[in-house]
């Protein structure tokens, strides 16, 4: 009775009954019954499989030719390189300098420092510093009281020798009538001759003593020589002057000369009638174009510079004597030119080239190098306007290669 209630303690209450089992369950069940135990076969099958699986994918990994490979095409494309837009140039024609830089002062190309041609009290100054003046305009008067009877005194002296010479003349006339009858000597011709040739060269002396009288009279009135303006003036009415003292300056500000220094080793390059451009401090975004019209055989003691007067016109009178400015001298030129920055220049056992861009690829132009001009650009030969060239070093690149254009 026990081991009947132990039996049945001992029964699996949730298993089935004989009539639901299937053949494979009632013979597990009857092996359970007699004692012997179940064969669990799959949890080591599982175990022995994840193990042979682990093993098989080490093996593969670690061996060079299961290495994962990528599928490839026959050849690689290279990469699309991008190029700013400051690393490309458009090829347009230019004209191209060479200049030689100048700097000096500005000054009137015409100046005029007039001074007392005679003696005497200033009666009039007629003018002031900025007044304009025309030729021939009175500008000073000096006192002619003096002046007009030293004049007077001369003719004169010279009226009353021209008389006494005209009776010796009519003397000697008579003279000559009685010899010519044997009636006087000859030698009293002799003395008549030798007296009208000293009252001849006496009226010659007082006529010359007119002359420099008129001069004296003429020079009182100081008289623009040229059409200018008054740039100073150093003297007043009433003030006694004597020959040589200043009185005023006169320029001409409608053209200006520039006193430009040079440095001395461009002087095999200047020549008289190159063109300059220049730009004056205070004259803000204007350029004045100016011809060179002399040039000094010696450079200057000490700067080792080399002086070039450069004529600059001045019609607006925009400039003023003084003034201080910049320029350069066109020592060289090339009109409708193409050229290229020193930088786009390739060298290769092929020669000098350029890359261009041709669509969205690179391509080789072969070139000829010229003269080098100002701004590091070298002339070149082989190329055609509106071609798009790299102007960067970009040691990368090459002709075929792809591009992109960006502007960052």
């Amino acid at each position: 009775m026990a081991k009947d209630i132990a039996d049945l303690g001992s029964v699996d209450p949730l298993a089935k009954p004989d009539w639901a089992m299937s053949r494979r369950e009632r013979a597990a069940a009857e092996r359970a019954r007699l004692g012997h135990p179940v064969r669990r076969r799959w949890p080591a099958v599982l175990v022995v499989a994840l193990l042979a699986v682990v093993g098989a994918a080490a093996w593969w990994w670690r061996s060079p030719e299961a290495a994962p490979s990528v599928p490839t095409t026959e050849a690689t494309q290279p990469a699309v390189m991008q190029i700013n837009r400051d690393e490309w140039t458009t090829l347009e024609p230019a004209t191209l300098r060479r200049t030689v830089e100048v700097l000096g002062s500005l000054r009137p190309w015409q100046r005029a420092d007039l001074s007392a041609e005679t003696g005497g009290r200033v009666d009039e100054v007629a003018v002031r510093p900025g007044d304009a003046v025309e030729p021939g305009a009175t500008l000073v008067q000096v006192d002619v009281q003096r002046l007009t009877l030293d004049m007077t005194l001369a003719r004169s002296n010279a009226e009353a020798t021209r008389a006494q010479l005209g009776l010796a003349q009519r003397q000697l006339e008579r003279q000559q009538a009685l010899v010519g009858r044997g009636v006087a000597a000859e030698a009293s011709l002799e003395d008549l001759q030798a007296s009208i040739a000293a009252q001849q060269a006496t009226l010659a002396a007082q006529e010359d003593q007119i002359r420099a009288a008129e001069i004296a009279l003429a020079g009182a009135t100081v008289r623009a020589p040229f059409a200018g303006v008054v740039a100073s003036r150093s003297v007043e009415p009433g003030t006694v002057v004597a020959a040589g003292t200043p009185l005023l300056t006169i320029v001409d500000p409608t053209r200006m000369e520039m006193v430009a220094s040079a440095p001395v080793a461009a002087g095999a390059q200047l020549r008289p009638g190159q063109r300059v451009d220049l730009e004056v401090d205070g004259v803000e975004g204007r350029t004045f174009a100016g011809v060179v019209e002399r040039i000094a055989p010696v450079a200057e003691e000490g700067t080792r510079t080399l002086t070039a007067f450069v004529a600059v016109d001045n019609a607006d009178g925009a400039l003023v004597g003084g003034m201080f400015g910049t320029g350069a001298i066109v020592v060289a030129e090339a009109t409708d030119a193409l050229a290229v920055p020193r930088t786009a220049l390739r060298e290769d056992d092929s020669g000098t080239h350029v890359l261009a861009i041709v669509g969205d690829a690179l391509a080789r132009r072969d070139v000829s190098v010229g003269e080098s001009w100002q701004g590091d650009l070298v002339q070149v030969q082989g190329l055609t306007a509106g071609e798009r060239i790299v102007t960067a070093a970009l040691p990368d690149l090459e002709a075929g290669q792809p591009v992109e254009l960006v502007d960052f």
